[in-house]
């Protein structure tokens, strides 16, 4: 037995309408097309799937088989023709996100509640056990995009730059370091450094000041959580150096005192890196375009 969508449509008009006459006008074709469709599917079953005799025309036990089936898959059939549609209209999609950076949710979630309002239908995502993988599933299409201050040269992928930010000192108020207008490399010899549990080539402090300078710091102690680096620094075990949107509230309490690093202060850019076909996507040029404006309302508030 051989059967279409359009036949359990056509036996779902019927039992809906109660008659072949009410029926064709809901499928669009005539009478005598849905009376020979009827017979087809009939000559198919090799069983009647209507009652003639009954007024409204009813189904038969074979019918009404035909019509649990239609009520189980048409909805399923409809559901997938809307997200198709949705697909080819823009509307929908897939934002599955990795991120390189830690300190990066400050910004990120209120990115995402906008993005959300505006776009429902993206399935939206964080991948954060990708970290230290992240290019590598974006290329295999598990993440769709990822959030990195280490742009590299990959084929079939775009570094979208999104906005800069200044990796910023920071120490309890207590520190000696306190009566400095700024900090060098030389200032963290004596020190115990907190960083995210990061490989000092993607840690700010190492490769920007550090590593560069050949200066190692009395001691390394690796935190995940930007809360705890902050109440251990507090708490004079530590000091740090995090993104200036990280301290946009902190470097106001008594407890603590923020440096620029270097006499100039240092400057690093963020990315969110995507394939290149995607770049285009309506939804995703959207976040793009909240992930460069929302962060930078976050550095200066």
């Amino acid at each position: 037995m051989h059967l279409e969508f359009r036949h359990l449509r056509t036996i779902k008009a019927i039992h809906d309408a109660g008659g072949l006459a009410r029926a064709a006008d809901i499928l669009h074709i005539t009478q005598s097309a849905l009376s020979h469709q009827v017979k087809g599917i009939e000559d198919q079953a090799g069983v009647e799937l209507f009652v003639r005799r009954s007024k409204p025309l009813r189904l038969s036990a074979a019918g009404m088989k035909l019509l649990r089936l239609a009520e189980r898959i048409l909805p399923e059939v409809e559901a997938t023709e809307a997200e198709f549609a949705a697909l080819r209209e823009g509307r929908a999609g897939r934002l599955h996100i990795a991120i390189e950076c830690h300190a990066c949710f400050d910004w990120l979630f209120p990115v995402l509640e906008q993005f959300r309002r505006a776009w429902p239908e993206i399935d939206i995502d964080i991948r954060p056990g990708l970290a230290f993988t992240a290019l590598a599933a974006l290329a295999r299409e598990e993440v769709d995009l990822v959030i990195s201050s280490d742009p590299e040269k990959l084929e079939g992928i775009t570094f979208n730059p999104l906005f800069d930010y200044a990796p910023t000192f920071i120490a309890a108020s207590t520190s000696p370091l306190a009566a400095k207008p700024f900090v060098v490399a030389e200032d963290f010899a004596d020190q115990t450094l907190i960083t995210y549990p990061v490989d000092r080539a993607r840690s700010d402090v190492f490769s920007m000041l550090l590593t560069p300078a050949h200066v190692e710091p009395k001691a390394h102690r690796q935190v995940e959580l930007t809360a705890v680096i902050l109440m251990l620094v507090a708490a004079g075990r530590g000091v740090s150096v995090l993104p200036d949107w990280v301290l946009r509230e902190v470097k106001y309490q008594p407890d603590y005192i923020t440096r620029p690093v270097t006499e100039g202060g240092l400057t690093k850019r963020l990315y969110a890196a995507t394939r290149e076909e995607d770049v285009t996507e309506p939804f995703m040029a959207h976040f793009l375009r909240l992930a460069r404006s929302e962060p930078v309302k976050l550095q200066r508030a």
